[in-house]
């Protein structure tokens, strides 16, 4: 017979299948059976979301960094400039999927959260009460939506930083020349600004998941 430990263990283990195996309402009654709610998971969740953010934040400050230190260069290896600024985009766009997959799985919660917390309001036999969780609970979408807007506003900053590195690392490959650095010298000024653009953003993305949490951590 499984010790309590290690059957919390197999019950989250079991949960995180059933959840890549898309059966949601089944992963839900698992992580309820260990204690971990659906609230619990939307705050792991934003948690998560924010810390990709920060990942994310500051692999795309490296990556103008790299940028800025080859188009400096005036004699340089260009097939190893390249590979470093090749090396840079990869991150970056692994980065930003991995932003973006993490706003899905909030977004996925967050739908479950407040239709299951709707439909419990509708239990209550006290009616202070009810409008009492009625209340947290539009309060907390407003919560919710505020936040969502920052994140979802910072990803999409994400795509024109990555289409103009793209374009210039390609360049650069299709012309190991010096005429290709003097190319990208004339780019690192609009990428700089783009990508301190998504920054800002992302800044704000962050401080805001971090008072949604909070919020509901409170609640």
């Amino acid at each position: 017979m499984l010790s309590p430990s290690r059957l919390s263990v197999y019950i989250v283990g079991l949960a995180a299948f059933l959840l890549a195996a898309g059966c949601s309402s089944t992963y839900y009654r698992a992580m309820e059976k260990v204690g971990i709610h659906k609230r619990d998971i939307m705050v792991d969740r934003v948690e998560d979301a924010r810390n990709a953010q920060e990942d994310a934040q500051q692999q795309f400050k490296d990556a103008l960094e790299q940028f800025g230190s080859v188009v400096a260069l005036k004699e340089t290896d260009l097939k190893k400039s390249y590979d470093r600024l090749n090396g840079e985009y990869e991150a970056s766009r692994s980065a930003a999927d991995t932003v973006s997959s993490r706003i899905d799985r909030i977004e996925a919660v967050a739908d479950d959260l407040f239709a299951e917390w709707q439909d419990e309001i509708a239990l209550y036999q006290n009616r202070e009460l009810a409008r009492n969780s009625s209340r947290q609970l539009e309060e907390t979408k407003v919560r919710y939506k505020e936040m969502m807007a920052r994140m979802t506003r910072a990803e999409r900053s994400m795509a024109p930083v990555l289409d103009i590195f793209r374009d210039n690392v390609l360049f650069l490959k299709h012309n190991l020349n010096a005429q290709a650095i003097g190319s990208l010298q004339r780019e690192f000024t609009n990428l700089e600004a783009e990508i301190g653009v998504l920054l800002d953003r992302m800044s704000e993305a962050i401080e805001s998941s971090n008072t949604f949490i909070a919020g509901m951590q409170a609640s």
